[in-house]
């Protein structure tokens, strides 16, 4: 599990160049006497579906040469159906300056290895992957089919991945997503997330006659100003306890509204003429798209009514790339309770039920299949940053609770 798993680590497989890493999944499969279904997902099977959006990964790269992996382990019986799913694209490395080891080495140390993906989420990929090596090498017969899937994109929002595979007719009676979410924890909930850009304009002029031009930063300023008022507001009055369960360090900020990049002027000599703004927001449960939407145009027409400059010129806003809106499991799902069951007996550990501050692929089963999908992954740190690793032991505890979970959702033959 561990060469596997070091495998596709080394694989550079960030979101848009997929394909390295899912050639050693299908092989991977082949060797388990599984047939790979390999295809490139098609985004004219997908629009009009209310989960779609055209992501960022799709307007640079297209879908050509990202292919989806999805393998049918058949049961002998009228089992149930149940599909393990994970992601195999990661994030950017950079700033590499920052590691302190090789972020594609996939080096082990006290039980760690590190690199990009161990975590989030190749160490769960390897983990439901060796679940059913093992019930094979055991000979557990499963009664109910165990689909075993790798999708791209899930990091810009899994639109060509699992939404895809789902459209695909991949829809299991339940499914578990192995995101690195700490066993014996089990994910119940995804925040909704979407971007937004503001293009804000103003009047260019030589700085030494300034007062002929209008700054398009200062102008800027204000709506930062003001999403900042709104972020706060919104931190004040929104709480989540699946959030907290997580991290209770979030008290206070389980939902987020980043501004994260700011490009405007292009000499210091030049008053600018343009200032563009690209935004993050996320929340969890409790609110729909729409309503977010309300209140971020809201906030940004005060300030348009309230600066002459800015009422004449309005500027634009636009929504692009992620638009996902959250979901919640309900916990006494059969699912859910067996995740929590298996692994709390496995780790012998209490879980808590946990999610709602990222937005997950889990949200496709719930929201538009009513397909239950818990999360069910290992332990790990430094998501996204330098020196992220997934803790050894933990990817065994989660396959091993795995491997119970589809023997008793499944059934056995015997």
């Amino acid at each position: 599990m561990v060469d596997f798993l070091a495998e596709i680590v080394s694989k550079k497989s960030v979101t848009g160049h997929e394909r390295p890493a899912q050639e050693v999944v299908k092989r991977k499969l082949k060797s388990l006497g599984l047939e790979s279904d390999v295809w490139e997902p098609d985004p004219d099977d997908l629009r009009g579906h209310p989960g779609y959006f055209e992501t960022s990964s799709f307007q640079k790269y297209g879908y050509e040469g990202r292919p989806n992996v999805a393998a049918i382990a058949n049961g002998s019986g009228n089992g149930r159906s149940l599909a393990f799913s994970g992601h195999i694209d990661v994030v950017s490395v950079e700033p590499v300056s920052a590691w302190t080891r090789d972020p594609w080495g996939a080096e082990v140390e006290d039980s760690r290895m590190y690199g990009r993906g161990t975590a989030d989420m190749k160490g769960g990929v390897a983990a439901f992957i060796h679940a059913f090596e093992s019930l094979q090498e055991l000979g557990v017969e499963l009664a109910g089919d165990l689909i075993l899937q790798t999708t791209i994109e899930e990091e810009d929002g899994g639109v060509g991945g699992l939404l895809s595979t789902l459209e695909r007719g991949y829809q299991p009676d339940a499914a578990i997503i192995t995101e690195p979410w700490m066993i014996p924890n089990v994910g119940i909930a995804s925040a909704g997330v979407m971007y937004f850009r503001i293009t804000v304009p103003g009047k260019s002029a030589h700085a030494a006659r300034g007062y002929k031009g209008v700054n398009a930063i200062g102008k800027a300023y204000k709506i930062y100003e003001a999403l900042d008022a709104l972020d706060q507001e919104r931190k004040a009055r929104i709480s989540y306890e699946p959030v907290l369960n997580r991290d209770p360090d979030a008290e206070g900020n389980v939902t987020n509204l980043n501004v994260g990049i700011i490009n405007a002027g292009d000499w210091p000599s030049t008053v600018p003429g343009q200032a563009v703004m690209e935004c993050r927001i996320g929340w969890p449960p409790g609110e729909t798209r729409d309503e977010v939407r309300d209140q971020i145009e809201t906030a940004i027409q005060n300030v348009i009514r309230a600066d002459d400059w800015l009422s004449s010129n309005p500027p634009r806003l636009e929504w692009f790339g992620w638009s996902a809106d959250p979901h919640e499991l309900n916990q006494d799902a059969e699912i859910v309770q067996l995740a929590r069951t298996k692994a709390e007996a496995v780790t012998n550990r209490t879980g808590k039920f946990i999610g709602g501050d990222a937005g997950l692929d889990e949200r496709f089963y719930n929201l538009y299949y009513d397909i239950p999908c818990p999360t069910l992954g290992p332990k790990g740190d430094n998501l996204h940053g330098a020196d992220e690793y997934v803790e050894l032991d933990s990817i065994v505890e989660t396959a091993q609770a795995l491997a119970l979970i589809a023997i008793d959702w499944c059934g056995t033959s015997e």
